[in-house]
């Protein structure tokens, strides 16, 4: 009987033992499930926002329209709703259409040679009607025109004295490229982004004039050099406005990362290239002194120019909110609604600027700001609570819209300030068309500050209605075309 008891004992003990066993591994396997469940889910999320990230592009982010890739299905990149408008030439758009010379250079007849009913001759019979029909074909390259200069000396018989002439300003050497071959190399290379090897043939091909590919490199050094006058003259403009824009890109030279920073308005364009930091911004000499409207993005590197009145973009903003609502429509409905409170207002600032207001009424810059603080209210509530790094992302938005809600729509206040930045954005993409034609890299540091001072020139020249080749040759002539003002009179 005993025996039997502590045989009894012991199988309750083993029992015992390997329940407990069992229970260990039990809560071993719910432990490392938790674990592969924490890792699946932050794996999702990863996985998550990387395509996030990978689905961003110019229409969604700040980033330049030359960044988005070749092979990427484009997407539509406007903002705005559609304007009802037909594609295509606008009505009162300038027109290029070709049309009849007045004075052709040759007139060839067409006459009939024989009647088409009875075969007589028809030569020396009076014209009945004609029509005239042109053709436009282009010329091939002439030789080029070489002129010599005899630069003389005489001796006077009176006095025994020798007196030698001047030769014209500009003529310095033995042989030598005239002005408008320098201008039509720098064209190609400023005004049209072409590599200087190829730049050198077109020139050999359209001109005539045999150059080399470092005669065309150094063209944009030396227009660059000229151009100190007209760099001083446009700061000086620029310093006194009442709004400009502002906004910078990198730039690749010589293997490492640049910046090119632009300051501008509707008439006037003036580029440098620095780092990112404040001093690069201030290196330009335009906006350290400056005390009016400073249109930019939403960078914190301006933060430091506290004499101007900041306004920010609103194509940056509304790219931002588009980005986040596409990551998730439904959970960040509230960038939808802050976009069209954006959208809307621009719309208004249109309307009050054609009725010649200077600014939005009372009751309409109320609505909109009511109608803006519900959307950043409802942004915050959406994301307060999440800890995905999409929802602090979009914490972050509605926060930055709460924190600059007068930078943002200080557009509403005084309709001279524009809701966007685009005339930088527009002014300061030549670097990167330029940038992708050589390569994807500028081979100098030098060569990349020289570019920006004659697309500078350039630029204010467009906006002054100058043609680029006549605002080179002009430079190279005689100097460079200043702007008379900040504006036409």
């Amino acid at each position: 009987m005993r025996q039997l008891v502590l045989m009894v004992n012991g199988l309750e003990e083993q029992v015992g033992r390997l329940r407990a066993e069992a229970r260990a591994r039990e809560e071993a396997l719910a432990g490392e499930l938790a674990a592969e469940r924490a890792r699946a889910d932050g794996l999702a999320g990863r996985a998550e926002e990387l395509s996030r990230r990978l689905g961003k592009d110019s229409s969604n982010s700040s980033r330049p329209p030359s960044s988005d890739g070749p092979y990427r299905k484009p997407r539509d990149r406007s903002l705005r709703k559609p304007s009802g408008r037909r594609p295509g030439k606008q009505p009162g758009a300038p027109s290029w259409t070709l049309r009849q010379h007045p004075d052709p250079g040759q007139t060839v007849e067409c006459a009939p040679p024989a009647c088409r009913g009875c075969g007589a001759d028809l030569a020396g019979v009076p014209v009945l009607a004609e029509q005239k029909r042109q053709v436009f074909e282009a010329q091939p390259a002439p030789p080029p025109r070489v002129t010599q200069y005899l630069v003389q000396s005489r001796q006077c018989p009176c006095c025994g004295e020798v007196s030698e002439g001047t030769a014209p300003a500009g003529v310095t050497g033995r042989v030598q490229y005239g002005p408008l071959v320098h201008a039509s190399t720098a064209l190609l290379t400023c005004a049209h982004y072409v590599p200087v090897t190829r730049a050198a043939d077109l020139v050999r091909a359209l001109t005539g004039v045999k150059v080399s590919a470092g005669f065309a490199a150094r063209a944009r050094g030396r227009a660059a050099a000229l151009l100190a006058p007209f760099m001083d003259r446009v700061r000086e403009l620029l310093a006194c406005v009442p709004v400009l824009s502002a906004d910078e890109t990198p730039a690749r030279a010589a293997g490492k990362l640049r910046y090119l920073h632009v300051a501008c308005t509707e008439f006037l364009t003036a580029m440098h290239v620095a780092d990112r930091s404040a001093a690069g911004i201030d290196a330009g000499g335009i906006l350290p002194g400056y005390h009016g409207v400073l249109v930019r993005d939403g960078y914190s590197g301006y933060l430091h120019l506290s004499g101007s009145v900041h306004a920010w973009c609103g194509a940056h903003s509304l790219r931002d909110l588009k980005g986040l609502h596409d990551a998730d429509p439904a959970g960040q409905s509230w960038a939808a609604a802050m976009a069209e409170v954006l959208l809307a207002a621009n719309a208004a600032a249109h309307q009050a600027r054609a009725a010649r207001e200077t600014q939005l009424s009372g009751d309409g810059q109320a609505g909109i700001r009511a109608r803006y603080r519900d959307a950043v209210a409802r942004g915050i509530e959406a994301n307060w609570a999440s800890s995905t790094k999409l929802h602090r992302d979009g914490l972050t938005l509605a926060k930055r819209f709460g924190s600059y809600e007068d930078m943002i729509l200080r557009f509403i206040t005084d309709l001279a300030i524009p809701f966007t930045s685009n005339q930088a954005e527009r002014d300061i993409r030549p670097v990167k068309i330029a940038q992708h034609a050589a390569g994807g890299t500028w081979r100098t540091l030098l060569g990349l500050a020289d570019f920006a001072v004659v697309r500078s020139y350039l630029s204010t020249a467009a906006k002054w209605g100058i043609e680029p080749l006549d605002a080179l040759t002009r430079l190279f002539t005689g100097g460079p075309w200043l702007p008379p003002a900040a504006e036409p009179g």
